[in-house]
């Protein structure tokens, strides 16, 4: 009987290694493709919120962490310096509105040091479907309202929903998240103006952060 079971735990322990050695080489041989795709994945959301005729450097290289209240939130955010001829430019920071209607909504914004927006668009939100979910761009072109706006402190109020005077619509039946998402925009690309003194002091995204 000891026998029998010296016998099974030996092959178990066999198939046990087998298999771990298989999932160990499978992951290895898998692991390039994954993190190619990763990439290509990310710089076609970069491209969405900054031209790339506007940089010559690359973006996903210049990859730098920020943490600041500011942005919604106080976690590690990642930004994207874009640079001309060594030259920042413009970036795509990441941030989060806090007040959408389920919950945060995680947002990317790409916009110049002067306030001028190139793109926005939606990481990810919990908000409700056939009503704030029209902020992705899937469902709705809504998030492109903001492209080539200028956030201007002589027109702040501007940059509003229309229920609150200002000039981007709601959607029917769901004020409170495109509310939520414009106002994140906002001060997002008012904190990007306030960069260029910052950036010489910015912590660098270590391999597992742009992961």
């Amino acid at each position: 009987m000891l026998n029998i079971i010296r016998k099974n735990g030996v092959i178990l322990a066999i198939f046990a290694a087998i298999t771990t050695g298989l999932t160990a080489i499978i992951h290895e041989v898998t692991k390039p493709a994954i993190q190619d795709q990763r990439s290509l994945t990310r710089q076609n959301l970069l491209d969405q919120v900054l031209p790339s005729k506007l940089y010559n450097n690359n973006l996903q290289s210049s990859c730098y962490i920020i943490r600041n209240p500011e942005l919604g939130d106080n976690i590690e955010h990642r930004l994207y310096i874009a640079k001309k001829d060594e030259k920042p430019v413009a970036v795509a920071l990441e941030t989060t509105a806090s007040n959408g209607y389920s919950g945060n909504i995680k947002i990317i914004v790409g916009a110049n040091f002067n306030g001028l927006i190139y793109g926005a668009r939606v990481l990810e939100h919990h908000e409700t479907p056939g009503l704030g979910d029209k902020i992705e761009l899937r469902l709705s072109n809504w998030i492109n309202s903001f492209h080539d706006k200028i956030v201007d402190k002589h027109h702040i109020a501007n940059f509003a929903v229309k229920k609150d005077g200002g000039d981007f619509d709601q959607f029917t039946g769901a004020t409170i998240t495109p509310r939520a998402v414009v106002n994140a925009v906002k001060n997002n690309t008012l904190f990007i103006k306030t960069l260029p003194e910052t950036i010489p002091h910015l912590k660098k995204c270590n391999k597992n952060t742009e992961e």
